[in-house]
């Protein structure tokens, strides 16, 4: 699986995301920033972030993805 199709799906889910992925084909890490985070503990923000991408861990087709940072815009600033 590429970087930038983990990308979309994680934009897709949360639609005003700033989303980085890095990786080696199997195993990937991501940073997101997303308003949608806000008032959200940091399991809540992970949990977010992988509902976006549960169908391919499922299908084994995206084998791990380590969330790196899940920070608001206003964390980030």
């Amino acid at each position: 699986m590429e970087t930038s199709a983990i990308e979309e799906l994680i934009r897709s889910g949360l639609p005003d995301a700033e989303v980085e992925v890095t990786g080696d084909g199997r195993h990937f890490e991501a940073a997101v920033v997303s308003a949608a985070f806000e008032g959200k503990s940091l399991i809540q923000r992970h949990r977010m972030v992988l509902a976006t991408v549960q169908a391919h861990i499922a299908s084994d087709e995206l084998h791990a993805l380590s969330i790196t940072s899940a920070k608001t815009p206003a964390e980030i600033a």
